[in-house]
């Protein structure tokens, strides 16, 4: 385990991984530099990005937020890029923001609570799995709907000899109540399988979406 997305990337160059359950920015390097190949994905799963706000925040619109806003955020690079997209309707990017960036969504919620942001931006299931009590003292701006950006389990080239035992044994993991327990524990239903060329798909849909 790593203790920030910097870390896992610097692990990443240094080919000290050899599974990995990758956000869609490492999939890229992951992939065209490091020969590694998709396993499988979480059924009916997709990263999507949340903008929030203190509930006592008389602002009702993204599009309502000034420059000098201050902005929390994990550094989750796939929820940041989100995110900033959906502030781009207040002509918002890194030039006229303050960014705050933390570790943990939590944080980026006590952040808000505790006035130190204006605008806080969360991966949308860290933010559901957030307190019914914090939920309540916060409120929601916008939604991303992007659908096609996820998490994926990826093996690297040591391994890929066994990429089909291990995917197999991943996929029926929810056959079993071993298995069931640890899918329930990560909040997934199960797992399934993804292609080398969806991966390229959505790897050049975050390119297009991040220039």
């Amino acid at each position: 385990m790593h203790d920030d997305f910097h870390a896992q990337t610097d692990a990443i160059k240094n080919d000290a991984v050899d599974l990995i359950y990758a956000n869609s920015f490492d999939a890229a390097m992951l992939i065209r530099d490091k020969g590694f190949l998709p396993l499988v994905k979480a059924k009916g799963k997709s990263d999507e990005a949340i903008i929030a706000v203190n509930a006592e925040n008389l602002v009702e619109d993204v599009a309502h937020l000034e420059a000098g806003t201050k902005i929390a955020y994990t550094d989750d690079p796939d929820v940041k890029m989100m995110g900033m997209i959906m502030l781009e309707p207040a002509d918002l990017d890194a030039s006229n923001i303050e960014s705050i960036v933390t570790s943990t969504n939590i944080l980026v919620a006590k952040k808000l609570l505790q006035g130190d942001a204006d605008v806080g931006i969360f991966l949308a299931e860290a933010f559901d799995d957030l307190s019914k009590m914090i939920k309540m003292q916060l409120r929601v701006l916008v939604k991303s709907e992007i659908t096609d950006i996820h998490h994926s389990f990826m093996i690297g080239p040591k391994l890929l000899d066994k990429r089909e035992e291990i995917q197999k044994v991943l996929l029926e993991m929810n056959s079993c109540e071993k298995g069931k327990g640890v899918l329930s524990s990560l909040g997934f239903d199960g797992w399934e399988t993804v292609e080398v060329d969806e991966m390229e798909f959505m790897i050049d849909l975050v390119d297009a979406l991040s220039t």
